[in-house]
């Protein structure tokens, strides 16, 4: 079995992370301050080197203004 952080279903959702940012017309430092975190989180989660659970999932599309379906096949 592939690991999680290599499944088609991660490469997926990050490519839907970094297309909802881009739609909602913001840079990874707005979202990164929105989330408390850093500029290089964020750039990490997009680029699939840092896995992203359901909770976190959650707060991006709360942010993006999108329903968690749009990140899921």
């Amino acid at each position: 079995m592939a690991k999680t952080i290599f499944s088609k279903d991660h490469k997926y959702i990050v490519e839907q992370l970094k297309k909802a940012r881009l739609e909602a017309g913001l840079g990874q430092v707005e979202v990164a301050k929105l989330l408390g975190k850093t500029q290089s989180h964020v750039s990490k989660v997009e680029a699939g080197q840092r896995r992203i659970d359901i909770g976190a999932l959650k707060e991006f599309a709360k942010i993006y203004k999108k329903e968690l379906l749009f990140f899921i096949k």
